[in-house]
């Protein structure tokens, strides 16, 4: 009884540890709010900007009853790393500062310096947006590919002895 005692209690202190360190608060200003006539920027899990996004669509007047479901963004890649895959989320708030749309958005092979244009799927801003924000959740390198080796020469085989 003992040891199923103090192996509970060693569990529920590993469990509560994890979930502790889950918690923990982001830099505010890796995800700044930004107006909506200026570019958002999403940073990488060491605070470097990665991703630059501008809107495109201008009327993002929503409300409870008639959300607006399509937004255009272009979002351009900042860094020097070409990415394999990119993803991440969008975030309107109104002026009170209440989130009241967020959608995605990804995009496949993203060289250095390049843009692309994409929608947010699942978006519904319910609000008068006057700000928004982008948060990078994934972003996946482009490993280039490595060149072929050489195989080593095998060793002549050795004459028998006699």
């Amino acid at each position: 009884m003992r040891l199923t005692t103090q192996l509970g209690a060693a569990l529920f202190i590993l469990f509560t540890a994890c979930f502790v360190s889950a918690q923990q608060e982001t830099n505010s200003a890796d995800e700044k709010r930004v107006p909506l006539g200026e570019a958002a920027v999403a940073h990488d899990g060491d605070g470097t900007a990665v991703l630059q996004a501008t809107l495109r669509t201008t009327s993002l007047n929503g409300a409870p009853d008639d959300p607006v479901t399509n937004v255009r963004i272009v979002i351009r890649n900042t860094s020097a790393t070409s990415y394999a895959f990119v993803s991440g989320v969008v975030t309107f708030y109104d002026a009170a500062g209440i989130r009241c749309g967020e959608g995605i958005f990804k995009a496949d092979v993203l060289a250095a310096d390049e843009s692309f244009e994409t929608d947010t799927p699942g978006l519904r801003i319910r609000c008068q947006v006057s700000t928004w924000r982008i948060v990078a959740t994934h972003l996946l390198p482009r490993i280039p590919p490595t060149p072929f080796l050489t195989p080593l020469p095998t060793p002549s085989p050795t004459p028998p002895r006699p």
